[in-house]
């Protein structure tokens, strides 16, 4: 199995030695970068599974660079900013972060963070033979791919798992809590607003109308129940 490599982009060396101190004790492969092209270009020619991204950087800032890196990348990513105001954590998820982490940080918390998000790349035995098949969306849980209509869906990890947990239990709904501990873990200290934004984001994707969805529906006060409708043998 190839060994696991994390991108740490922020221009702070003591938080990019710290972090990678951490990370390589966890057995993780490390690489830094100090500014946004750097971070950029490394991201893209290493392909890491996990990038940890600082949004004030300089020559190009996180937001721009994050922007770029989702045209080709379905890394996870998680920001890790000074800037603590829920108007830019929503940002930072809007765009295609996976995960938000203000500073001062625990690095233990990172760590959790980043092993959670690690998880779905290892998920249990079985999950390579699943495939979850309704009338308009297929799930191939193995490969880790979506199709709606037979047309591929390209979705991050955050996103794919989020589908995937509601597919799985099609029909009942399922609290934002309930979701963020199967997505996200038991040790996860985010917010459940996380949930909404990547809701809205698969209701895009999905060309499913955020007034009157149809596959993902909102039950107020309570959560998401997936609705797709079981493909008949």
């Amino acid at each position: 199995m190839p060994e696991t490599s994390i991108l740490i982009i922020d221009d702070e060396q003591n938080i990019r030695d710290l972090v990678a101190a951490y990370m390589r004790k966890e057995g993780y492969q490390v690489y830094t970068a100090a500014d946004g092209p750097a971070g950029l270009k490394a991201a893209l020619k290493l392909k890491p599974q996990v990038i940890i991204l600082d949004i004030m950087l300089p020559d190009l800032d996180g937001i721009e660079l994050l922007v770029q890196l989702r045209r080709a990348s379905d890394a996870y990513v998680i920001i890790l900013s000074a800037k603590a105001e829920e108007a830019d954590k929503i940002v930072g998820l809007s765009i295609g972060a996976d995960d938000y982490l203000t500073k001062p940080f625990s690095p233990r918390e990172l760590v959790a963070r980043v092993k959670a998000g690690l998880r779905r790349f290892g998920a249990g035995p079985g999950a390579g033979r699943e495939a979850l098949t309704f009338r308009r969306i297929k799930i191939d849980a193995g490969q880790r791919k979506v199709w709606l209509d037979g047309a591929p869906v390209e979705l991050t990890e955050a996103e794919f798992d989020l589908l995937l947990t509601l597919a799985r239990h099609r029909g009942l709904v399922m609290s934002r809590d309930q979701l963020l501990q199967q997505i996200w873990g038991h040790d996860f200290f985010g917010e459940e607003r996380v949930i909404d934004v990547h809701i809205g984001h698969l209701r895009r994707k999905l060309g499913d109308d955020p007034a009157n969805p149809r596959l993902i529906v909102t039950v107020r006060g309570v959560g998401y129940r997936f609705d797709d409708e079981v493909l008949e043998p």
